[in-house]
């Protein structure tokens, strides 16, 4: 109950992974779904995944993402019946968890722009999905630096976000 027999079995886990995953996602991220349904061997995949690739159902672009094409997905939606109901049960509770980090991760943005000559900025922002929330640029004296508050940012915005609102919101207090 619940095996993928063979490579015509791990394609249509892939496929039907691709076609649910709400952003495209890293070969490692891919591994960790299908790895996640158990039963699955590592070679075969990786292999499969490859030929997916090479067949044009899957898009791997220049930055290292794969995506499904419609090609793809017609595919899985055809065939996605014959996984069992227990394989698509783990690669749905798989799907939430990265779903969910895939979507957070679309409404941070932090980065750090070297311009050279010493000069360095970072852009920070915070979105929700009906759309921009925060937009902040800070001038800062070097790369190590930014780089400390583009990893603090990313880990916590929400804190930022509050802490800025806070000041903004207060009102002095009266002599």
């Amino acid at each position: 109950m619940g095996f993928l027999r063979g490579p015509l079995d791990i394609k249509l886990l892939v496929l039907y992974l691709m076609s649910r995953v709400a952003a495209p996602i890293s070969f490692d991220a891919l591994t960790g779904l299908v790895m996640d349904c158990e039963q699955v061997d590592y070679f075969l995949f990786a292999q499969e995944v490859g030929d997916l690739v090479a067949r044009g159902q899957l898009v791997l672009d220049d930055g290292g993402l794969y995506t499904i094409t419609e090609h793809g997905r017609a595919n899985s939606g055809v065939m996605e019946d014959s996984l069992s109901a227990a394989i698509r049960g783990k690669a749905n509770r798989a799907l939430a968890v990265l779903n969910a980090a895939l979507r957070r991760d679309a409404q941070v943005t932090a980065k750090l722009i070297d311009e050279g000559q010493g000069r360095c900025h970072v852009e920070l922002g915070l979105a929700d999905d009906v759309g921009p929330l925060f937009s902040l640029s800070l001038a800062v004296p070097s790369k190590e630096l930014g780089e400390k508050i583009v990893r603090n940012y990313h880990d916590g915005p929400e804190a930022c976000f509050n802490a800025i609102l806070s000041c903004l919101l207060h009102e002095p207090e009266e002599e």
